[in-house]
């Protein structure tokens, strides 16, 4: 027996060791089911306090990152600005044809200060020799390997002009000239360097590739004169590697296919003679046959020969007066006065 004491009225009560067992139990079970309420309740706290960071940090991520996209087009924008201001600055300080030879001046600096460690072996400058067509090009760069074997090959033109100049020229107005200048002496691609249509969102964008129209040509602004002329060359290079991989490949492969070729020659040539030399075997095969066959022949007919001559001789051994002269009365009385 239990003796338990109500919580409202304080007044004790005796129940039986069932019924303590029973209320021990709902006890219990209604002790879980608010832990349970409670770990629910905190749960959906937790995920909607989580949900509500990760979106606020994934929106801060996305805030921080069109800030920094908006910095840097800013920024983009302010120094193609100050590009552009310098240049028609500069332009407007000096006269058409000085900015041509400034412009190819600086491409000549920029060469030379990395000639000697990037490329080494390699010439670049002025294209003084006139073609028949009576036109040359500005620049020309060629570079060679350690056996003097040249790699890559390429025709520069400068162009520029000042803003007051009264025609305005387009990049595209140089392609055609610029692809037979490259032709005509023989180099592998055609690089305008231009300062032409400053305000163009193409040309602005760097190397651009225009050999959809003239073959292997770039046009690109100044600032990426060596970064072309690198990649042209380690291209080249690597497609030096490759080409020197696959010519020793097809070498091997043309040794074999010789080798087999010669082989081949050799088993035709000596199938060949050894046809006409069975040939010629069976042929004195059948004219000893042959021979043998007539020998043969010639042997009966003079067995033949030799046993008339026997025949011949016993006749002539038993040819007598008497046998001659039988049954012929003229010839014995002839022979009978001789005696």
């Amino acid at each position: 027996m239990h003796e338990i004491k109500c919580p409202h009225c304080n007044k004790t009560f005796t129940i039986d060791e069932a019924s303590y067992a029973e209320i021990q139990r709902q006890v219990r079970n209604a002790e879980f089911e608010q832990e349970l309420k409670i770990r629910l309740h905190a749960t959906e706290e937790l995920n909607k306090t989580r949900e509500m960071m990760l979106r606020q940090n994934y929106e801060q991520k996305i805030k921080d990152q069109e800030s920094m996209l908006r910095q840097n087009y800013e920024q983009q924008i302010k120094d193609r600005e100050e590009t552009i201001d310098r240049l028609k600055d500069l332009k407007a300080k000096l006269s058409t044809k000085m900015v041509g030879e400034t412009l190819e001046q600086h491409c000549q600096n920029e060469f030379n200060s990395i000639r000697t460690t990037a490329f080494p072996r390699a010439e670049f400058g002025k294209d003084n020799t006139v073609s028949a067509s009576g036109s040359k090009g500005d620049f020309i760069f060629r570079d060679f390997d350690e056996k003097g074997n040249e790699i890559v090959s390429i025709m520069f033109e400068m162009k520029n002009e000042n803003d007051t100049t009264a025609t305005k020229h387009k990049n595209e107005d140089f392609f055609k000239e610029l692809d037979k200048d490259r032709r005509e002496k023989k180099c592998e691609y055609a690089v305008l360097v231009s300062l032409l249509e400053a305000d163009s969102e193409l040309y602005n964008r760097g190397i651009i590739d225009v050999s959809y129209e003239y073959e292997k040509m770039y046009v690109i602004r100044p600032q990426f004169f060596l970064p072309l002329i690198s990649i042209i060359a380690n291209t080249a290079r690597n497609s030096l590697e490759y080409k020197a991989a696959l010519a020793e490949v097809r070498n091997q492969n043309i040794d074999i296919t010789n080798f087999e070729e010669k082989l081949n020659g050799w088993k035709k040539s000596f199938m060949l003679n050894s046809d006409r030399a069975s040939k010629n075997f069976e042929k004195a095969i059948e004219d000893i046959d042959k021979s043998i066959k007539n020998l043969e022949e010639t042997k009966q007919k003079l067995l033949l020969t030799i046993k008339n001559f026997d025949t011949a001789n016993n006749k002539l051994d038993d040819l007598t007066i008497k046998r001659l002269t039988r049954g012929n009365e003229t010839m014995t009385k002839m022979f009978e006065d001789l005696k």
